[in-house]
């Protein structure tokens, strides 16, 4: 009832108006201006353009209808509105003095009242408050987004959002699904922080454009933009553990085209065991990746534009006993290792034809092909995959509407080859793995204000054809009401689904001595996610912040969940059709003091569990309770700032080993655990030194190896990790800036205020 209802309610949407303007702010070069101010007449009513230049506003209750645009540097323009549904404005250069410089300061987090979704903008000036290797550490910030690792060995991580696993939530890049199969396992570890621009984080259900995945929320990642970023970056990083990473971003500009290219190494630590169980704290990893970047014009222009992204990885990670050599153990049942060897080239496009302001045609097309060579102990794992995916849409904005129409395809080939080298293991699931997916698919989806641009409505709904599961509908919506010009409350509502690469997405599995019992063939995983949030701005000057609260619930139909409790030797996998759901609850407080000091504090509840019989079953690995507090300083001179942040989480339930002997048992639960980390960067004219101290108070997960003295025994599992494993880590770097300067010029006018 509730899809038909929404999908009604979609159908309705696209015949609704409400009494909007919109329009399109340029300078004389029709670059868009962003930021720009638009509102009516002897009134406080008004917009900034967006990212694009664009804006709307509200004609009700409006009696002098003219139309007021001003920004720095550019003479003001006033239209008189008669009967007109769109609007451009082109704003001349005024005469200035002197020429300058404008150097500003992005805000670390982003937090806008003006999209329906809510999102979470994640900065440069954020992901410098910590060292930000790469993806995987860019969010010891942030309480929406957990990292947990899925090979304590090889130190494989994934994301979390609302307390359940990765793989359901979508991590794009530059808008394109390139972390998912067998780049799931290693992805989001292979993207270095000094290549990212922003991250947008949305919880729930989100836009249909991206697919029928994104079952608790999006992770978006945008990288640096050839024509916006500095000319040279170098980077260099060096942690206690004699662990090295290197990045050269070089980015030029050239008539209409402009290209960055980055390189980025990680080069091995050294061999540590802290903990006196044989076993190395960390994987030796080493890592190269090229990344090159091509942009054509800017999509918002009239006419063809284009980007371009090509990137290689290759990747080696060791780890296992001390004594272990990749070289001559690989395989051995004499000594434990684990070794991974993959390649993975991709390319990525993204071309627009826009006929005018209103009209657009817009073509996605990504692809990537992963070859990985891997040994976990005696199981030789080797697997390559193949995928395809393309978007062409058409893009309508008129009057109160923003329709977006479109059809897309995606295709994977996934081969996967599992053998032991050791005749006397216990496991059957050896084989070969093949999975051929051709999924052609429908969208739709359309955002319409009303009652004087107070409410928005996002409706979208989709349909997508699988070669094997058939025919499935995705249907989503969302609303946003402005309470107030700084309160606004949002909520969203609609269903997700999606097929189960089993092995990559569970890499643990493989790790262990646990047999793998197939009782059914699997299904897609699908389930229904609905959410409310609040925010409310305030402030002014010396003291400005946000207080925002949301809550979102999940409720799977069906969910693949390898069930570790029945017998701990075996992990048995089957189609779960019971109830289980996911409560999360979250409230932050953020402030800004004297534009100097920066507060913030978020307390999550995550209630993840299942229903079997009558006995409700908390999912392992998920604290229940957990907080986060940051404290930044930057004095106004921006010669350096201190930044520190603490997390405190609660205890975990921990995978049933009862049944095990009494030296390879765990306790039920994990114990509460506090981790306080700390940054000190100081600035010279294009030079910055960083230095820092992650768990500063040293606290372990001991021993975290259930039978670690015996690797290839039956009860060996690397799968009970809850908390840090190898302790403090204290780390020195540096980065070199060769800035390309961008000048404006300064105005001789003053801009009206209005209330936003």
């Amino acid at each position: 009832m509730k899809i038909y209802l929404i999908i009604i309610g979609l159908l309705l949407s696209i015949n609704v108006s409400a009494q909007m303007i919109s329009g399109k702010v340029t300078d004389d070069n029709n670059e868009p201006l962003v930021g720009a101010n638009v509102y009516w007449l002897d009134t406080t009513i008004g917009v900034s353009t967006d990212e694009e230049g664009q804006f709307e506003l509200s004609v009700e209750n409006i009696f002098n209808k003219k139309i007021i645009v001003s920004f720095v540097g550019y003479s003001s323009d006033t239209v008189e509105v008669n009967n007109q549904s769109f609007i451009a404005f082109t704003l001349q250069k005024t005469q200035m003095f002197d020429e300058v410089v404008v150097q500003g300061r992005r805000d670390g987090i982003i937090l806008s009242n003006l999209n329906a979704i809510k999102t979470e903008q994640i900065t440069e000036t954020e992901l410098k408050k910590a060292a930000c290797c790469d993806l995987a550490g860019c969010f010891g910030t942030q309480a929406s987004v957990q990292q947990q690792t899925t090979n304590i060995i090889t130190n494989s991580k994934e994301l979390r959002i609302l307390g359940l696993s990765g793989v359901y939530n979508q991590v794009l890049m530059d808008d394109f699904p390139m972390i998912q199969g067998l780049s799931y396992t290693y992805g989001i570890s292979s993207v270095p922080g000094t290549l990212v621009n922003t991250i947008y984080v949305s919880k729930g259900a989100n836009s249909v454009l991206q697919g029928y995945e994104s079952i608790s929320g999006q992770i978006n990642v945008r990288t640096k933009e050839p024509d916006q970023t500095d000319k040279l970056l170098l980077n260099v990083y060096i942690n206690s553990f004699l662990e090295k990473h290197f990045n050269a971003n070089y980015a030029f500009k050239k008539g209409k085209w402009s290209n960055l290219t980055a390189f980025h190494t990680v080069q091995p630590a050294r061999k540590t065991d802290r903990d006196e169980d044989n076993f190395l704290d960390l994987p030796l990893l080493t890592r190269y990746m090229l990344f090159n970047k091509w942009k054509y014009r800017n999509e918002n222009e009239v006419g063809w534009s284009s980007k371009i992204g090509l990137r290689f990885l290759r990747e080696q990670r060791i780890g296992g006993q001390m004594n272990f050599n990749a070289s001559t153990d690989k395989g051995s049942s004499d000594v434990y290792g684990q070794t991974i060897n993959f390649n993975q080239p991709e390319i990525w496009n993204k071309t627009t034809y826009r006929f005018n302001n209103q009209h657009a045609i817009v073509f996605l097309g990504s692809s990537f092909y992963q070859d990985q060579n891997s040994f976990f102990g005696t199981t030789k794992y080797n697997a390559q995959q193949a995928s395809f995916q393309s978007n062409l849409r058409y893009e309508f904005d008129y009057s109160a509407h923003n329709l977006k129409t479109g059809i897309s395809f995606r295709y994977l080939n996934l081969n996967e080859n599992i053998d032991f080298t050791n005749e006397n293991v216990i496991q059957n699931y050896n084989g070969n793995y093949q999975r051929k997916e051709y999924i052609p698919g429908i969208f739709v989806e359309n955002t319409l204000h009303f009652f004087g641009d107070k409410l928005t409505w996002i409706a979208g709904i989709r349909g997508d054809h699988h070669n094997q599961f058939g025919f499935r509908l995705t249907p989503r919506t969302l609303l946003k009401y402005d309470i107030t010009p700084k309160a606004v409350i949002r909520a969203n509502i609609g269903t997700a689904w999606r097929t189960v690469n089993l092995f990559s997405e569970n890499i643990n599995l493989l790790v262990s001595s646990r047999d793998i019992i197939f009782e059914e063939a699997l299904q897609p995983e699908e389930a229904i996610n609905y959410g409310v949030n609040i925010t409310q701005k305030f402030g002014e000057n010396n003291l400005s912040g946000y207080i925002s609260a949301d809550y979102y619930h999940t409720n799977f139909q069906n969910q693949i969940f390898p069930d570790y409790d029945s017998d701990p030797t075996k992990a048995i996998i089957k189609n779960y059709t019971g109830t289980s759901i996911s409560d999360g609850f979250q409230a932050e407080l953020f402030l800004k003091i004297w534009e100097r000091f920066e507060l913030k504090t978020s307390y999550n509840y995550l209630d993840v569990y299942r229903e079997v019989g009558d006995v409700k079953k908390r999912l392992p690995f998920n604290s229940k309770h957990k907080v986060l507090t940051t404290f930044s300083y930057r004095p106004l001179h921006n010669k350096f700032h201190f930044d520190m942040n603490l997390h405190w989480l609660g205890e975990q339930r921990l995978p049933n080993t009862a049944s095990n002997p009494v030296e390879y048992q765990n306790p039920d639960f994990s114990k509460p655990y506090t981790l306080v980390n700390a940054q000190f960067t100081y600035n010279f004219k294009n030079f910055e030194v960083y230095t820092g101290c992650e768990n500063i108070f040293d606290f372990r997960q001991k021993q975290p190896i259930i039978s670690w003295q015996n690797p290839f025994g039956p009860y060996f599992d690397t799968s009970s990790v809850w908390g840090p494993t190898r302790g403090r880590e204290i780390y020195l770097g540096f980065r070199y800036y060769l800035k390309e300067i961008y000048k404006k010029e300064k105005s001789v006018e003053k801009e009206k205020g209005f209330v936003m």
